[in-house]
């Protein structure tokens, strides 16, 4: 028989671990270049991270806070580590209403979540990618989906779907407002979801 080392209690849909309505994102910016640790650090570092709780260790970066705060902190990441010509890539797992989350961790000041928008919003790059959405806890969650893909749709940034994720495509500021609605919508619907969002700039031209 197994060990039993962990035990996540009464953990079960719809139940949220966490009261305070935190929302989570665990990320790595994968630059292809020689400089790939400067970039990644210097862009981590360039960061306002007053309006969320952060972590980075040699595996990934996370921030932990409002929703607001938590997407203008992963754009900022981005966006900083951009560098004209070189092919980065952003793979993120973002989370909210998980039962085994904690009230812990945390940073849901109210006032001016985006610190870091004045900064980045004229950091502006073409991106390419896909996201994988799954809402839990609901019987209908298919058709949340449909109504998320069907608004970015009209938006112009979903550009297809294939099997286990749909295409993204159009300019980082459009892609990353987009991804929020994603959040505060499936959010306001069901009690936990998990996206996986993977972003592409500067990828190399020519046929597959």
């Amino acid at each position: 028989m197994s060990k039993s080392y962990v035990n996540y209690g009464s953990c079960a849909a719809g139940k949220p671990g966490s009261t305070m309505e935190i929302t989570g994102a665990r990320f790595n910016l994968s630059p292809m270049s020689d400089d790939f640790k400067a970039i990644i650090l210097g862009a981590i570092k360039q960061v306002d991270l007053s309006k969320v709780w952060s972590e980075t260790d040699h595996i990934s970066t996370v921030y932990r806070g409002k929703e607001e705060a938590v997407f203008d902190a992963l754009k900022a990441a981005y966006v900083y580590a951009y560098k004209e010509g070189v092919h980065m890539s952003l793979e993120a797992t973002i989370s909210k209403g998980c039962p085994g989350d904690s009230d812990s961790d945390y940073t849901l000041e109210l006032d001016n979540p985006k610190v870091n928008q004045e900064d980045t919003q004229s950091i502006d790059f073409p991106v390419i990618g896909k996201f994988a959405l799954y809402p839990m806890g609901s019987d209908d969650y298919m058709a949340t989906i449909a109504e998320v893909v069907n608004e970015g749709i009209d938006r112009g940034v979903v550009t297809g779907s294939g099997h286990y994720g749909t295409n993204l495509g159009g300019s980082v500021q459009d892609v990353f407002a987009y991804l929020e609605y994603v959040s505060k919508t499936v959010g306001s619907k069901v009690s936990h979801y998990v996206s996986q969002i993977t972003l592409l700039c500067n990828v190399p031209k020519g046929d597959i």
